[in-house]
Order: C-alpha cells, then structure tokens, then sequence
C-alpha cells in the first residue's frame, strides 16, 4: 500500500497508520486505525473507522464504511461487512460473520443530552463464537446470541438466541435449528447434510458426534 497521502489525505490531514502498518494490520489508504488493540492479519478496508480503545483480533476483515467503536471487542477471523457498526459494549467472539448494514446497539432508552444515558450504565451484547448475522439484521444491546446461531436477513432481534439456532422475522423468532456446515438440523438433531449428530442443552444444541 502506498504511504503517500493521497488526495483526501492532502484535504483530512490523514494518512494510511503507520503503526498499524508496523504491526502487520493492513489499513486502506481512505481508512482510519486509530487502536493500537489490533492483531496481525486484520484488514481495515476504504472509509472504515477503528477508534481508539477498540480491541479487535488477527485476521479480521472490515469492510468498506464500517466502524468499530473504542470500548467494542471483536475476537479473531471477525468479518464486519459493508456499512456495519460496533458500538462499545459489544464483544464478537472468534469467526462471527456481521453481514451488510448490521445494526448493533448498547442503549435501551437512547436520548440526546442532557438526558442521556451514561456510558456506565449501557448494556453490553454478546455474539458468541461462529454466529452469523445476516444483512440488514438488528440486534438489541443486553442479549446474548449463541454459539453458531443464525439471524436472519433483517430481522430484529430483541431476546437471547440460543445455540445453533436459526431466527427470522420482526421480532425475531426461532424457525429451526443450523449445523456447523450451515446445513439444517432435523428433528431427531441430526443435519441432513454432513450427519453431525446434536444434543440439546439449557442454552442450545452441542454436537454429539461428527457424524
């Protein structure tokens, strides 16, 4: 990548990060890293914006026009998609999948000052690790998306989803089960594409064998 400062640069005063560079995060010449919290192998792609204090793992891909705010946590091989936004307080495990325009959020009862909620009392979000969030989707600050789960394409999502499970619709609501290779799981908690065979627990389904 080229260090010169392109022609955005010349009128913002910004420049490629150096020492994101040094660490081996790849930042765009028109994106911004301003976390030294980043692993190598990250890539910050055009118009994304990393702002200080957010910590973000190796070999994550953010695409055009994301942001990271300073106080979110991504873990690693994260994939934040086009026009996504993580705001503090929410933690992506390891390989979660934020498709196109996913919608986070850390405040119940957001208002302007001199109402505003104080930062200490936001509420955090958990995306555990493999999930998948479709395009469009929103998802509610204080809850907990499960191990491998999957939420659909626009869907807004205003409770816990437990593992391995598949939502959909406006308020979300669970239409059936998802394996490891994104195959369905049937009703004996079998996937009907690779033979994975699933127990179901308190907070979801755990594989049971291979297959």
């Amino acid at each position: 990548m080229s260090t010169e400062v392109s022609e955005i640069g010349r009128r913002t005063n910004e420049r490629p990060d150096e020492s994101a560079l040094a660490r081996g995060v790849f930042v765009h010449e028109f994106g911004l890293c301003e976390s030294a919290n980043v692993g190598s192998g990250t890539r910050v792609w055009a118009f994304s914006h990393v702002l200080d204090g957010a910590i973000i793992g190796q070999d994550c891909n953010l695409g055009d026009g994301s942001f990271v705010e300073g106080g979110a946590v991504l873990g690693d091989r994260v994939v934040v998609k086009n026009g996504a936004s993580v705001w503090a307080g929410v933690t992506l495990e390891d390989d979660v999948f934020a498709g196109p325009n996913v919608v986070f959020t850390n405040d119940r009862v957001p208002r302007a000052a001199p109402y505003r909620t104080p930062a200490d009392a936001w509420l955090p979000t958990l995306v555990r690790t493999g999930a998948t969030l479709g395009a469009n989707a929103t998802i509610l600050c204080g809850l907990t998306i499960g191990r491998h789960a999957l939420v659909a394409a626009g869907c807004v999502v205003t409770g816990d989803v437990p593992a391995h499970a598949i939502v959909r619709g406006s308020p979300a609501r669970q239409a059936g089960w998802i394996c490891l290779c994104g195959g369905r799981v049937d009703d004996e908690l079998r996937c009907d594409q690779c033979a994975r065979e699933y127990r179901k627990e308190s907070d979801g389904l755990h594989v049971e064998s291979d297959g």
